[in-house]
């Protein structure tokens, strides 16, 4: 028996088999939905809204009696989050019996994200490991030198090339490029010493990728490796994540479930295709005129991306298989888009926890400031914590959770449409107003019977929600509510304290979202474990102040410095010098892909790098406590208090 399944607002429909789940039924319509805890109903990421009545545009009738009933799990969690399960089910436990119409909405989707990775105007010089060359081959005779002997003649003298190598798959295409061309042939070689392409006649392209494999997001980069131009971006969700939402979970995965590397190294294989595709199409080229690639990411993704067993990377000493950089053929890796020629080379590692996304992000920010302190950031679940200061190049990594990136937040979420993103709080009057991604209006700028119907709040959004609550007095420096409200919209809620940020609104939909005193102490944590990483760096390199903070990555480039301040996520710094530099790592492999000598800098950079160990440090927890506080318990914030009037 089979059942009709809408989905909206996509439009999406089709005859899905009775008693599949939500989830599955959404999947097999080519809906992507979040399912980070992998169908165990204990995220909920994966909410629906079931839309009742008779819909005659489609002619089915949707009821609640259409999904089978809430289960034990469904209605704990729907209790512990003020859901009624009226309207909203979880699409990993409600299965279908009749037709069903369903409204997604867009922080459910797995793929349809903000994504806010983009190249930033960089100066390089463009001078790529491949590159093309014209010759012209002397005609096969009777009794002559075979094909690609006399090819290797016309490259020694016309090109002053000796002793290059040529793949088996391209030689089984020589004779008919050869011959397509009269002789005449455009050639593309790789770090001069082997042919990786064979184009009939004069050829003028020549295009490569650069991409950064995050944890939570994959960036792509389609360059004109001539030019140096970026001709095409294309952005999506790490399809890992359905697999663990952070970096052990996947180790875990990977190692405890039967098939499960495989699972992690296809999916993100198969993301990189996908994304090559994309971009291939948007520049109206084809993916295999691709021929060089380079790939970063954390120590993770590096071993999932060349299927390599994480399990040592899970557990101490945290040993990397290799930490130097690694070329090898595209298609060894499943690249198979590309050119069958086509190479690929991921950057170098430092560490076990600090990867070629690190050594990407010291590369893009050369040359150093000298008689500077640097410091720079890379924000995320496992973040990159890099100091430098004359010769000396500081690194560590340091477990700040996902908190920044929307989770283990009550009403947090990922930066998508209808998220809470800023917050401003009068500390004379208490008024409260916020913008959500998506609208430029603040909520106090509404006409009546308006509403900006927030869905949660993302990363930025609770760091100024944080910030303001703090600065107007309503939250201690311990940071907790103050024992009896004083704040109409600071209440009671069982044994802890919650702030309504705004109120539910049965016109649009909306529901009610609140900051507890939970998500208050989720981001302490969070920050505490940044600001210990980097003053852990500076203590290790005797300097008391940095003069300059760069802030990469996607949250890191969107975070206003100010705030964060405020909260001591950050040390003291000239906030003029507080730069979001985007996506670092990117960048990083951007300029490695138009720059041969880019790749050595890199190697250079992660040679130098002195790795420090957070966790075993003696003095990291000491640390750690103190920067629990807000802003922190001893250091001193000298240009914040310069903005006080």
């Amino acid at each position: 028996m089979h059942h009709r399944l809408i989905l909206m607002p996509s439009g999406r429909q089709g005859e899905v088999a009775d008693g599949a789940t939500l989830l599955d039924a959404a999947r097999q319509l080519g809906v992507e939905l979040e399912a980070i805890c992998g169908g165990r109903q204990t995220c909920g990421k994966c909410l629906v809204a079931l839309e009742q009545g008779q819909f005659l545009k489609h002619s089915i009738t949707s009821t609640a009696d259409h999904l089978t009933p809430p289960g034990e799990n469904e209605r704990a969690y729907a209790a512990a989050h003020g859901l009624n399960l009226e309207t909203w089910r979880m699409a990993c436990a409600a299965c279908i019996s009749g037709d069903v119409l369903l409204h997604i909405p867009e922080t459910s989707l797995a793929r349809k994200q903000v994504i806010l990775k983009a190249a930033r105007d960089m100066v390089i010089e463009v001078a790529p490991a491949v590159r093309l060359v014209y010759v012209e081959v002397e005609p096969a005779s009777l009794g002559g030198a075979g094909d690609w002997q006399r090819l290797q003649k016309a490259l020694a003298e016309q090109w002053q090339l000796d002793g290059m190598e040529i793949d088996v798959s391209l030689l089984r295409r020589l004779q008919a490029a050869l011959r397509a061309g009269g002789w005449k042939v455009t050639i593309t070689l790789w770090d001069e010493r082997q042919v990786i392409r064979v184009e009939p006649g004069y050829v003028e392209s020549l295009y490569g990728l650069a991409v950064d494999v995050g944890s939570t997001t994959i960036v792509c980069h389609l360059c004109d490796l001539l030019t140096g131009q970026v001709i095409a971006t294309e952005a999506m969700m790490n399809p890992q994540v359905r697999y663990g939402e952070d970096l052990m979970s996947r180790v875990s995965y990977a190692t405890g479930e039967a098939g499960g590397l495989g699972r992690l190294h296809h999916a993100a294989v198969k993301a990189v295709n996908d994304l090559a595709d994309r971009a291939a199409g948007t520049a109206g080229i084809d993916t295999a005129a691709i021929t060089d690639i380079i790939l970063v990411g954390n120590t993770i993704m590096h071993h999932l991306l060349l299927g390599i067993d994480p399990v040592e990377l899970g557990q101490v000493p945290f040993a990397l298989a290799t930490e130097a950089a690694v070329d090898l053929r595209a298609r060894e890796l499943g690249l198979n888009v590309l050119h069958p020629g086509a190479q690929a080379h991921l950057l170098p590692c430092i560490a076990g926890y600090v990867g070629a996304d690190c050594v990407a992000a010291l590369l893009a920010s050369l040359p150093f400031p000298q008689d500077e302190v640097l410091l720079i950031l890379d924000i995320g679940t496992n973040a990159e914590i890099m100091l430098v200061a004359g010769s000396r190049i500081l690194v560590t990594s340091s477990p700040t959770g996902p908190a920044f990136e929307g989770a283990q937040i009550r009403h947090g979420q990922r930066a998508a449409f209808g998220a809470i993103e800023r917050f401003r709080l009068d500390g004379t009057s208490g008024t409260a107003r916020y913008r959500v991604i998506g609208d430029e209006r603040w909520s106090d700028q509404l006409q009546p019977g308006h509403s900006l119907t927030p869905t949660g709040i993302c990363g930025s959004g609770i760091i100024e929600i944080v910030a303001e609550l703090f600065s107007a007095g309503y939250v201690a420096p311990s940071g907790y509510f103050p024992p009896t409200g004083n704040h109409p919209r600071i209440r009671a809620a069982g044994k802890s304290t919650e702030f309504v940020l705004a109120e539910a609104d049965e016109t649009s939909g909306s529901r009610e979202i609140v900051v507890t005193q939970f998500d208050i102490r989720a981001v302490q944590l969070a920050k505490a474990a940044l600001y210990a990483g980097a003053r852990l760096l500076m203590d290790h390199l005797g300097v008391e102040r940095v003069d300059r903070i760069h802030l990469a990555g996607a949250f890191g480039s969107y975070i206003d410095p100010v705030y964060a301040m405020t909260i001591g996520m950050i040390p003291d710094c000239d906030l003029s010098r507080v730069i979001a530099v985007g996506n670092a790592a990117g960048d990083g492999a951007r300029l490695a892909l138009l720059n041969a000598a880019a790749r050595r800098q890199a190697a250079e950079l992660a040679r130098r790098a002195e790795f420090v160990e957070t966790a075993a440090h003696p003095r990291f927890q000491d640390l750690f406590v103190e920067a629990m506080a807000l802003p922190h318990a001893s250091d001193s914030f000298p240009h914040l208090a310069d903005l006080k009037p």
